[in-house]
């Protein structure tokens, strides 16, 4: 979570481009806060003659494919601020060098989903918390699945220690 994968004009953008351009998806990606890692960017040029809008061909479009894994977008009013938040980030990259574009997002179940083999923890985990620390995925054990700032916890807890 998320895939984006980016179909463009063939030159439309340059190795500096897209390494921005990931950054800053890494960025908003990140506030929410979720592991960087999981942000992954494809770039991917069409020639013009391979790109076709409404049955003739468009050498100005872009069109963007998002999949979101760990997270789902809930509710309407969620949904369009998401997609505007998308829209205003892209604008550099799209919007102002004139091209045209399309944005769709897909919410994959995030149980069909795994990371060098591991199944990524619930949303604000302490594992989660974890890996968006280290930046990475790596095992984890039941204790680590619950959320942050739980109630309870098996076993021993920092509050009870003491």
């Amino acid at each position: 979570m998320p895939l984006w994968k980016v179909f463009h004009p063939v030159g439309a953008y340059s190795a500096q481009d897209k390494k921005e351009f990931a950054e800053n998806v890494t960025a908003m990606y990140s506030r929410i806060p979720i592991p960087k890692f999981y942000v992954v960017m494809i770039f991917e040029e069409v020639a013009a003659e391979s790109f076709y809008v409404g049955g003739a061909s468009h050498g100005k479009f872009v069109r963007l494919k998002l999949e979101h894994m760990a997270r789902t977008l809930p509710g309407p009013i969620v949904r369009e601020w998401w997609v505007k938040a998308v829209d205003q980030l892209i604008a550099p990259y799209v919007r102002d060098r004139g091209y045209d574009w399309e944005v769709t997002i897909d919410e994959v179940p995030a149980d069909l989903w795994s990371l060098q083999g591991e199944i990524p923890p619930p949303f604000e985990s302490h594992a989660e918390k974890r890996w968006v620390k280290e930046n990475q995925a790596s095992p984890y054990g039941l204790q680590e699945k619950l959320p942050v700032g739980a109630l309870f916890t098996p076993g021993v807890t920092e509050k009870s220690a003491g």
